[in-house]
């Protein structure tokens, strides 16, 4: 399964028909992370201007009924087009909910000015169809102290703040409140069902959702354990287990991922925030682990924010680290999200 549809290879120049440059830009957000690979979005292009809807027919009803999860899966497509934009040495203009009465409409992205890409933009970029979602342990080594500030200078960027847990007391609760929520949603008739929904079996077709190729066939054990969603629901789907000398057995660097306030601006700040995070970590070699069964139920929620976010709001639960493991994605062809 190619998790790539759209090649990103070759660049248009600033100066190509603005249909070539929207099919580009949009063969590279369509690589953005989703909750359960959703892909919550669909673009139109006219001109020099590229909107982004929310796609609301792929919003977990149940799990997400306020659509947070589905904005903040669009606000990480809306950073990875820009990241686009920027490759080709083009200026984007971002409106985010440019339209009061139509709020499925996330932003709008035009353009009129060109200047060349910096470095670090270029390595963004590059960092696109390299990065994955992680569902394991990582290895061992401690996450130097450079990478974890440039993380949350990156986050910072988008007007959101990545809180890293040091002490090992406190990602230990927090372990734990990951896990109250994985057991909550298992005995959840309602929230599984709609999970599994979005689980596809080994050799589907789809192109959306959890294929098997995403996660192993067996969990990792460290401690602490931040579990991870029950994707194959007992039925031995998956990647095979690495063998025993390459078992992975840390949870890597922890942090949670927060917003001053907690509006539809905000979860659009909060996903644009998490993927600059997650390309940045790529860029350094490494993989992110994402949580956010706990963050599906209020009560949950609030507990995380009073006890671990000092009264923000938390949008995000990551864990970084290195991984020898490699998960293969799906994504929706250009043509099925782009009028």
């Amino acid at each position: 399964m190619n998790a790539f549809p759209t090649s990103l290879d070759v660049l248009p120049s600033p100066e190509s028909p603005p249909g070539e440059i929207a099919d580009f830009v949009v063969g590279a957000a369509v690589n953005a992370p989703s909750v359960l690979n959703t892909q919550p979005w669909w673009y139109y292009g006219v001109e020099h201007e590229i909107g982004l809807h929310a796609d609301t027919e792929h919003k977990l009803a149940v799990a997400d009924p306020d659509g947070r999860e589905m904005l903040i899966s669009c606000g990480a497509a809306l950073f990875t087009a820009r990241v686009a934009l920027r490759r080709l040495g083009i200026v984007p203009v971002v409106r985010v909910l440019p339209e009061p009465d139509l709020p499925a409409l996330v932003a709008k992205i035009s353009w009129t000015d060109t200047a060349p890409p910096t470095d670090h933009e270029i390595n963004l970029f590059a960092s696109i169809s390299r990065r994955r979602t992680h569902r394991g342990g990582f290895d061992s080594e401690v996450l130097p102290a450079e990478i974890v500030k440039s993380a949350r200078d990156e986050a910072r960027l988008e007007h959101a703040t990545l809180r890293f847990l040091g002490d090992e007391a406190e990602r230990a609760a927090l372990a734990a409140v990951v896990e109250a929520g994985d057991f909550a949603l298992r005995h959840d008739s309602a929230r599984a069902r709609e999970q599994s929904g979005w689980s596809a079996a080994p050799g589907s077709e789809r192109r959306d959702g959890v294929p098997a190729t995403a996660y192993s066939a067996r969990s990792d054990r460290f401690e602490p354990m931040f579990p991870s969603r029950e994707y194959a629901r007992g039925r031995g789907w998956g990647l095979p287990p690495a063998g025993e000398a390459h078992r992975l057995r840390a949870p890597g660097a922890v942090a949670i991922l927060t917003t001053g306030s907690d509006q539809p601006e905000d979860w659009i700040s909060a996903g644009q925030a998490l993927q600059r995070v997650l390309l940045y970590l790529t860029c350094c070699g490494l993989s992110a682990a994402l949580h956010t069964q706990p963050l599906e139920f209020p009560e949950l929620r609030d507990f995380t924010r009073t006890q671990f976010c000092d009264g923000t709001y938390p949008q995000m639960i990551l864990r970084f680290g290195a991984t020898s493991a490699v998960e293969v994605s799906v994504r929706r062809p250009v043509k099925d999200v782009l009028l």
